[in-house]
């Protein structure tokens, strides 16, 4: 997989393999791999009881919509690029509109795959997190963390 910077000021990312497509449809399916989504299990961290209640019915709705949106439209980005490749090619455009989208999509699937692994401050020095399906997870969650560095470094306008 290419990722290169653009004139624009956004990325281009060309998947070259199956593999590569596989990681990009990962981003989804890590973030969406928990019983209780990510908007709730934040409602779960506010422990004062006269906030937690309002919280739980004014900011979690908000925010499990807004987490369920960058998700769809990042899938609807790499699955618009798998289905018309041109000529060989088949980029997905991250601009400058939609890199928070993607940042965020990214944050989601990173924070699933660390709650369900628990991978700690050196996973590749523990024997357990060897076993081939977390380290498979733990490749996705550094590659998702090296996306995340691109975008801020050239996609990201504040």
């Amino acid at each position: 997989m290419n990722i290169a910077p653009t004139i624009e000021g956004g990325l281009r990312i060309d998947p070259e393999s199956d593999e590569d497509w596989h990681i990009l449809r990962a981003i989804v399916l890590d973030a969406n791999d928990h019983e209780i989504d990510l908007a709730s299990r934040f409602g779960s961290l506010i422990t004062d009881e006269k906030i937690s209640e309002d919280w739980q019915d004014i900011v979690v709705p908000d925010l499990r919509e807004s987490f369920t949106d960058d998700l769809n439209h990042i899938y609807a980005s790499i699955e618009a690029a798998a289905a018309c490749p041109k000529d060989g090619e088949t980029p997905i455009w991250i601009t400058p509109e939609d890199a928070f989208t993607w940042y965020s999509s990214l944050n989601q699937a990173r924070l699933a795959l660390e709650e369900k692994y628990r991978f700690g401050p050196d996973p590749e020095l523990e024997a357990e997190n060897r076993s081939p399906l977390r380290q498979e997870a733990l490749l996705r969650s550094h590659f998702y963390c090296a996306l995340q560095s691109f975008i801020l470094t050239h996609a990201l306008t504040l």
